[in-house]
């Protein structure tokens, strides 16, 4: 393996992570506490990857601050990330991170509340390379409350 093959790993290990916590931290207003089970399908440079799902319990404290667990923390090495689009509705959200350093990244995530107990988001991740396109990822979310947290 090459060491562009293993910076095009580091990028998408940074990204699965990204999305995932996104995913699996869902909350906003208008979202109901409970368990919920969320399904991530991936896109990876074109091709279907493997769909992913997970369950997870959302406290009252989760579901009231949409932008602590739906944006992105940024947990890179050797980048430095900047918030460079953030848009907060009860009904919808949308932010855009860009990381630059060896690998430069581009994320940007839209989450649509369709009710309290649904929603959809749409995750997109490019990564570069002396300016060149190494990867891209879009991962299409769906969240759904299957019921009270045990």
């Amino acid at each position: 393996m090459t060491a562009a093959d293993l910076h095009c790993v580091h990028g998408y290990v940074l990204v699965v992570a990204l999305v995932l916590g996104a995913a699996q931290t869902a909350a906003a207003d208008g979202l109901r506490a409970g368990q919920w089970r969320t399904v991530n399908s991936p896109e990876i440079d074109g091709v279907a990857g493997p769909v992913q799902q997970s369950i997870r319990c959302l406290t009252p404290e989760a579901v009231a601050d949409l932008d602590k667990t739906f944006s992105p923390i940024s947990r890179t090495t050797n980048s430095t990330c900047e918030r460079v689009e953030h848009e907060s509705t009860p009904q919808r959200l949308k932010w855009r991170l860009q990381c630059t350093g060896q690998i430069d990244m581009d994320v940007a995530g839209e989450f649509t509340f369709d009710s309290p107990e649904h929603y959809t988001a749409t995750v997109t991740a490019r990564s570069f390379m002396l300016g060149r396109l190494m990867q891209s990822v879009r991962t299409s979310i769906e969240g759904q409350r299957v019921g009270d947290c045990p």
